[in-house]
């Protein structure tokens, strides 16, 4: 991105900040108070970020992903359960991962308008951070090329969202085994294998239906992989 252009006009913005890294958190608000915008609150958590939006309704929601107390998504879950609220809230992601089971649903929230997912780490100018802010608190969408490439290989791949238990189940399943021969070859219950099996179904995106067999697919779709 060239940093010698004249900055565009840009309409002062109320932002709503989850970082649960303090110095970072600080410096983001140092950051945005500088090129004219308003942090309405700044927090470190994800049950925060939540009560944050609903106290001050921001343009725009800058989230981390991994956040106290798991550190795992709760940021990213909690921007997909925003925008499950409120559609039309512009939602700019900031994080050293890539998420990916939550990624694509936010991405694809809203009918993708207003949403962002940058890396920290890529993010090489300030003015970049800013133009992005801006740019997806009109509407529009930014999303850092490490992401997209992250995001079709996992399309290309769905088995790359089972556990490695589920793997060996689906395995199993391959071979022609029942839920009680798996239960049996892996020293599980059944009731274990029933479970890893409804979890197979489900992020293989195979919901119930009359007029297929959603064994037979998940086990086409193991075969494919």
């Amino acid at each position: 991105m060239r940093t010698d252009r004249p900055p565009r006009a840009r309409r002062s913005l109320r932002v709503v900040l989850a970082e649960d890294s303090v110095l970072l958190r600080e410096g983001i608000v140092g950051l945005l108070d500088r090129c004219g915008h308003e942090v309405a609150a700044a927090v470190g958590d994800a049950p925060a970020l939540v009560a944050a939006v609903e106290e001050h309704a921001p343009d725009i929601v800058v989230t981390d992903v991994r956040m106290p107390p798991g550190f795992q998504d709760e940021g990213l879950h909690a921007a997909v359960r925003l925008r499950e609220e409120r559609p039309a809230l512009p939602v700019l992601v900031l994080s050293q991962y890539v998420q990916r089971a939550y990624a694509s649903e936010l991405l694809d929230s809203g009918d993708g308008t207003g949403v962002g997912y940058l890396l920290k780490d890529r993010v090489g100018h300030v003015e970049e951070f800013v133009d992005a802010l801006c740019e997806v608190a009109d509407g529009g969408t930014v999303v850092d090329p490490e992401v997209v490439r992250q995001l079709l290989r996992r399309r290309r791949d769905p088995l790359e969202r089972l556990t490695p238990r589920e793997r060996e189940v689906l395995a199993l399943i391959a071979e022609g085994r029942s839920n009680g021969a798996i239960a049996r070859a892996l020293v599980v219950s059944e009731a274990a294998v029933g479970k890893h099996v409804s979890g197979i179904l489900t992020k293989l995106d195979l919901p119930p239906a009359q007029e297929t067999h959603r064994r037979v697919l998940a086990v086409l779709a193991y075969l494919r992989a």
